[in-house]
């Protein structure tokens, strides 16, 4: 079948301005298939962005990516301009090591973490599994690369790692990718309330945490001219009364702006006593950045031990 030629650029634009384009059934967020969801699975465990196209949304590109790549199958990964292939192909590229080179990655040491699982979700887990699985369906635990965890029913792969499993659920099968087992060693599952029922609640000691900055740390930071984002979480109303030199103000437009840079930009946030930036900081934490600080104290702090001149309110 022949291809319209405005449907082969709109493609072709679309693979020459990304490093990794996966065309999808639905988005990264949320796969409306289970092959969409395995690959999605894989690269999250991998990359912190990469770029998606719901063919779903887009009929044209769905017909058109099967005839420009030869391939008749949802959903398919170009990497570098280059066709990789389907989820067959990525599941057995990520078993052998081969999409590590294909992404430009450093292949992972391999380890096999230990994983606490407490009585309550050792006995939901088993319940999740008794309803859900079967049919070598086993459960899955993975961390993406901003350390956002996931439990998940699916098929083994050859690249699954099997967690050692203490607590209420020794003895419990609980497989992970390569990349999600090296972030998930000393992980804690267990079941929280919440306003919608329980959930599981899974704390990991190697997630980033929003790290303390005092105000002669920020002072000197500043004065060396270190590169960093010094974002003011407070309303323009109060930015009014007092600031600080070369803080910007975070709202909507920066706050897309921040969402853009490299995950291991530095980020440092105040407000007037420190409360609100440290809400605000773990939100930027939960998207993956490394490098977080809230100022103790905020601007009151500031006005008190650094700049007297900076009124206090």
């Amino acid at each position: 079948m022949s291809l319209d030629e405005s449907v082969r650029q709109e493609i072709t634009d679309t693979i020459e301005s990304n490093e990794v384009v996966l065309f999808m059934k639905g988005n990264r967020r949320s796969p409306q298939c289970g092959f969409s969801a395995t690959v999605v699975g894989i690269l999250d465990s991998m990359l912190e962005t990469y770029h998606t196209v719901d063919v779903l949304s887009a009929p044209h590109i769905r017909d058109g990516i099967k005839t420009f790549s030869s391939w008749p199958t949802i959903p398919q990964l170009y990497v570098k301009g280059e066709f990789v292939g389907g989820c067959d192909i990525v599941q057995e590229m990520m078993g052998n090591g081969e999409l590590y080179e294909a992404l430009g990655l450093e292949p992972v040491e391999v380890v096999q973490p230990k994983i606490t699982v407490t009585d309550v979700a050792a006995k939901a887990l088993a319940g999740a599994a008794a309803e859900h699985g079967g049919g070598g369906r086993e459960l899955h635990l993975s961390v993406d690369a901003t350390f956002q965890a996931h439990l998940s029913i699916a098929p083994r792969t050859p690249a699954d790692v099997e967690a050692i499993v203490e607590g209420g659920g020794a003895g419990m099968t609980l497989l992970l990718d390569p990349m999600s087992a090296g972030r998930a060693d000393g992980i804690k599952i267990d079941v929280a309330d919440t306003p919608n029922g329980q959930a599981f609640k899974v704390d990991n000691p190697n997630a980033p945490k929003v790290q303390q900055m005092s105000v002669a740390d920020l002072k000197r930071a500043i004065d060396s001219g270190e590169a960093m984002e010094l974002l003011d979480v407070r309303t323009p109303e109060e930015r009014a009364i007092a600031a600080i030199p070369g803080a910007v103000l975070l709202n909507e437009t920066e706050a897309a702006r921040i969402e853009g840079l490299s995950r291991d930009s530095k980020l440092v946030l105040f407000c007037h006593h420190g409360g609100r930036s440290q809400q605000a900081a773990e939100q930027f934490v939960s998207l993956g950045f490394t490098q977080v600080f809230n100022v103790v104290g905020g601007i009151d702090a500031w006005s008190q031990e650094i700049d007297p001149d900076v009124p206090r309110y």
